[in-house]
């Protein structure tokens, strides 16, 4: 059989531990068998990232500008702990909160539904997307330990000298200080984003903020929301049948647990990186999520919304085996293709993704599946494969 050609390179951002292992894994069995790859290829390992001084994750994604479409694996984000293990020469900022802020988009997070594996709320009937703003708060904070009695002040110095300040704390002991920023114009692509991609589903759009509490900070995503609604989509809104509607995050997590789903919960940096791994896992499993970051520029990122399951590195380091799901990194790569084939008008390999991800599903719900899925389905008889033939298995399925 002739492999699928590419026209066009995607970026290829290589990850670490345990998915950079699946990573090799779904390359050798599901992916170069069948197609010519055409990638240019960046190594986010952390080994990598400490020796280039973090200049790969800014290369990757100037690429990604330039092709339009990447796709990535996990990424470690160092904490204390990571900076001795890897001997690190900063603690680095995150992958994917640097490569988001370049890109300038919005991360989409949705459900992989697989019969046989229930949702843990029951009333979820439909999956739940969740949209989450790309760029700032917490992920671009400055933050200052304070040793002892003193004041912090947020100071804003226009560029004509003139000084407005807020005090934060007066200290009268030991703390810990924080400061946060947006934008308008990232926020306004936000919102837009979540519209356009509401119309593409023909979905309703949640958005929540605390605004209550932060009155200037939150409220103005709420306000720039409200008047992009108001001016450019409210008209397409009715058109479609769907709806928009702005509540508190506090309100938001209490009505989406009662919920059928079948939405999209545009959230703010942080909320969304909490809700996406809390609605992932209560649709089944963290390994069972597409991510993809859309920018209003046209590029797209597609990745795995989880971690780089580190237990389950050291467990192979050792020789011992693992039973790794590697779903959502193999719904990466297919994205991926299947945006690349869109864009160059390449049907083959539209239609390759489209069945390497029914080939996944259907070895699931045939009975063969990961431990992590083992464990909570209600198929009875189920085998449970280790990392590689589950691998493997998808690769028969597909070649059927």
């Amino acid at each position: 059989m002739d492999k699928i050609k590419m026209t066009t390179p995607l970026v290829e951002m290589d990850g670490d531990e345990m998915t950079r292992i699946l990573w090799k894994m779904i390359k050798d069995e599901l992916l170069e068998p069948f197609i010519e790859l055409n990638t240019e290829y960046y190594d986010l390992g952390l080994e990598y990232r400490n020796e280039t001084n973090d200049q790969v994750t800014v290369d990757s994604a100037n690429a990604t500008k330039k092709y339009g479409v990447a796709v990535k694996c996990a990424t470690i984000t160092p904490n204390a702990a990571r900076m001795t293990e890897y001997d690190l020469k900063e603690m680095w900022k995150s992958p994917n909160g640097t490569i988001r802020a370049m890109l300038d988009g919005t991360v989409f997070r949705t459900p992989i539904i697989v019969k046989g594996i229930e949702p843990g709320v029951k009333s979820w009937k439909k999956p739940i997307t969740i949209a989450r703003h790309a760029y700032g708060d917490v992920y671009k904070n400055t933050e200052m330990v304070i040793p002892g009695p003193g004041k912090v002040e947020l100071v804003y110095t226009a560029e004509d000298g003139a000084e407005v300040r807020e005090l934060v704390h007066n200290y009268t002991k030991a703390g810990v200080a924080q400061g946060m920023h947006n934008l308008d114009d990232s926020i306004e692509s936000f919102a837009r984003s979540c519209f356009n991609y509401a119309l593409d589903l023909k979905q309703d759009l949640w958005f929540a903020t605390k605004d209550t509490i932060s009155k200037k900070y939150d409220h103005t995503f709420k306000d720039i929301f409200q008047e992009i609604y108001d001016k450019e989509y409210a008209d397409k809104f009715e058109e479609a049948g769907i709806t928009y509607f702005y509540t508190l995050i506090d309100d938001a997590v209490a009505r989406v647990m009662k919920a059928e789903g079948g939405f999209i919960w545009a959230c703010k940096n942080y909320d969304g990186d909490v809700m996406s791994d809390m609605v992932s896992s209560a649709f089944g499993s963290l390994a069972m999520m597409t991510s993809v970051l859309v920018s209003p520029h046209g590029y797209y990122e597609y990745e795995a919304a989880h971690g780089t399951v580190q237990r389950h590195y050291y467990k192979h380091l050792k020789g011992e085996e693992t039973s790794t799901n590697s779903v959502a990194t193999i719904f990466a790569w297919t994205g991926a293709l299947r945006k690349r084939g869109e864009l160059d008008g390449n049907t083959e390999l539209m239609e390759f993704a489209d069945k390497l991800e029914k080939a996944t599903i259907s070895t699931i719900e045939s009975g063969k599946m990961t431990k992590d899925l083992a464990l909570i389905t209600t198929l009875e008889n189920v085998t449970v494969l280790n990392s590689e033939d589950f691998i493997k298995e998808i690769r028969k399925t597909l070649e059927k």
